[in-house]
């Protein structure tokens, strides 16, 4: 199955309608991804996951850098993108996400993540991954994602 075709529990991936980012596409249903992106993610020629995004105004601190809640959240987003494969549609939740903040990203930066699932066992996965502004570290995190039943509606 295509990318461009794959539907699961968490969302559609349909590609992006910016000319921008031709070639990346949009996953998910979440009310409050929707509400920071838009958020895209795509596999590289090597099949490795990537997410991406632009920093807006509205992403921004006092100090005129990326609000760290924003990073968490692109950060979460990640992590479940590099899961997805593992995660086989199985509803999940985040059950940890540990960040370590290890730069700054101004307004107007593409920030991009990537990412590897490190074990997935039957009812907990864990991952590790790194947020990075034009090649330098930005934040670095693991998780651990919870299987958690069945999808509602």
């Amino acid at each position: 199955m295509t990318l461009e075709s794959r539907h699961d529990g968490y969302g559609p991936m349909t590609p992006a309608e910016d000319p921008a980012w031709a070639g990346w596409f949009q996953w998910g249903r979440d009310p409050f991804e929707a509400f920071i992106g838009p958020l895209f993610c795509r596999y590289d020629e090597a099949g490795v996951p990537r997410t991406a995004f632009r920093a807006a105004a509205h992403h921004m601190n006092v100090g005129d850098f990326m609000h760290g809640g924003a990073l968490m959240t692109f950060a979460d987003y990640t992590l479940f993108f590099v899961s997805r494969q593992a995660l086989d549609d199985a509803p999940a939740v985040t059950a940890t996400l540990n960040t370590d903040f290890v730069g700054a990203v101004p307004v107007g930066a593409m920030v991009e993540g990537t990412g590897e699932v490190i074990k997935a066992g039957r009812s907990m996965l864990f991952a590790r991954g790194l947020l990075s502004v034009a090649g330098e570290p930005v934040l670095n995190f693991s998780g651990v994602i919870k299987r958690s039943g069945k999808w509602a509606g």
